[in-house]
C-alpha cells in the first residue's frame, strides 16, 4: 500500500518558500519534492483557498506565503489538505455478526481513535515557525548557508 506523503511534501514546499524573498514557481517547488508542477499547482490552490499562500501570475510570478508561520500549525496544513487518513491500518469486516470480530474491532477502534487524537494534538503543537527554526539550526550545524538549488536545500 502506498503511503500518503502529501503533508510532508507540502510542509517541505512551505519551508522552501519561507526561505525565498520573492515568488517561487511551481516548477521549482516540484523539483524540491520530486513531483510534477501540476501536482504543486493543485495542492497550492487548496492552500490559497485557505489563505496560507498566494499566487502571482506572469513573468516573475509564482507562489508566496500569505500567513504568519508562527500562527500556522502542521495540523492546520493537514486540515487544509482535506484531513487525509492518518493510519493505514483497518479492521476486518468480513463477518460483522461474529462476536470475536466485534471484540477485536472494538479494541482496535479505541486504539486507532486514541492514536489519531494523540497525533492530531501533536500536529497542533508544531508551528511552521518551529520547523523553520529547526531548519536553520540544522544549516548552522552543517556549517553552511541554506539556499534552494535545483529545487533542493543545501
Amino acid at each position: 500500500m502506498r503511503r500518503d506523503s502529501r503533508l510532508s511534501g507540502v510542509l517541505h514546499v512551505l519551508l522552501h518558500m519561507a526561505e525565498q524573498s520573492g515568488p517561487v514557481t511551481s516548477e521549482i517547488l516540484a523539483k524540491a519534492i520530486d513531483t510534477n508542477p501540476v501536482v504543486i499547482r493543485r495542492i497550492m490552490a487548496g492552500l490559497r483557498d485557505q489563505g496560507y499562500v498566494r499566487s502571482e501570475k506572469g513573468h516573475g510570478g509564482g507562489w508566496t506565503l500569505a500567513c504568519d508561520l508562527s500562527k500556522v500549525t502542521m495540523r492546520d496544513i493537514y486540515t487544509a489538505l482535506g484531513s487525509p487518513a492518518l493510519l493505514a491500518m483497518s479492521n476486518r469486516a468480513e463477518a460483522p455478526g461474529c462476536l470475536v470480530e466485534q471484540a477485536v474491532n472494538a479494541a482496535l477502534n479505541q486504539a486507532f481513535w486514541d492514536a489519531e487524537a494523540h497525533l492530531l494534538a501533536r500536529l497542533g503543537q508544531v508551528t511552521l515557525a518551529m520547523l523553520s527554526t529547526d531548519l536553520h539550526q540544522r544549516v548552522i550545524a552543517r556549517g553552511g548557508s541554506h539556499r534552494l538549488e535545483n529545487g533542493h536545500a543545501s
